[in-house]
């Protein structure tokens, strides 16, 4: 079995947007006549889709909406998260990104994003990383319904990635995805895909236990080693 393609995380991976997002979920709550509390945005939101964390954020504290506020309230965050970018002089990309794409790159795989953050975020970003043109599949939270740890989006990517490239012929097991937070190695995992813990978001030794690589920084995966792994277990299969 060879490598074959490699799906980033977005939020927490790409850019270090948490804090920023943070915020927004506090100032929504505050809005809605609700105290935040320090440990929402990571009981309620890491590694998820607007929709399903402001859903279950909200029911916590026994607010049920209807679809059509949820989705004005997600339209309203996104347009404050657009505009502290647009204030931005630099985005805070992670050090080590462009590092990382260069050798995916140099390896020939293709790559693709997965996450719970909606396109118009994702691609706003990218676009302005001058990334976007080497991510042609995006699978953002509003492409599907469920979210991480569900393994849909995942599994959404690889079927993407065989339309845009006929002859790869990718399967969930020969895709590497890269994760901060256990959600989302769940969802890879579940997928069917073997995983690389960044830990920019939780501590390495919490992702460790999970993921099958972990690194601290991007910068640090050995990709061809990687690479040697996926060949190997070709070889044990055979």
């Amino acid at each position: 079995m060879t490598l074959k393609a490699v799906l980033f995380d977005f939020n927490g991976v790409i850019i270090n947007d948490e804090p920023i997002h943070q915020q927004l979920i506090e100032e929504l709550l505050l809005e809605e006549n609700l105290r935040p509390s320090p440990q929402d945005y990571r009981d309620y939101c890491l590694g998820k889709s607007d929709r399903v964390s402001l859903t279950d954020l909200l029911n916590s504290r026994g607010r049920f909406v209807e679809e059509s506020y949820l989705t004005r309230i997600i339209t309203r965050k996104a347009e404050a998260y657009r505009r502290q970018l647009e204030e931005m002089e630099q985005l805070p990309i992670y050090p080590g990104v462009e590092d990382l794409i260069f050798k995916i790159r140099v390896a020939q795989l293709p790559m693709g994003v997965v996450s719970g953050a909606l396109r118009s975020e994702v691609e706003l970003v990218l676009d302005r990383a001058k990334l976007l043109q080497y991510f042609p599949v995006i699978i953002a939270g509003d492409d599907i319904k469920v979210s991480k740890p569900e393994p849909d989006g995942y599994l959404l990517a690889v079927e993407r990635l065989n339309q845009y490239y006929p002859d790869l012929n990718a399967r969930a097991s020969n895709c590497l995805a890269i994760e901060d937070t256990p959600v989302g190695i769940e969802a890879a995992k579940r997928a069917g895909m073997q995983v690389v813990g960044v830990a920019n978001t939780y501590p390495f030794h919490m992702l460790q236990r999970q993921a099958n690589w972990t690194v601290d920084y991007l910068h640090e995966l050995e990709l061809d080693r990687v690479q040697q792994v996926y060949a190997g277990l070709s070889s044990k299969v055979s």
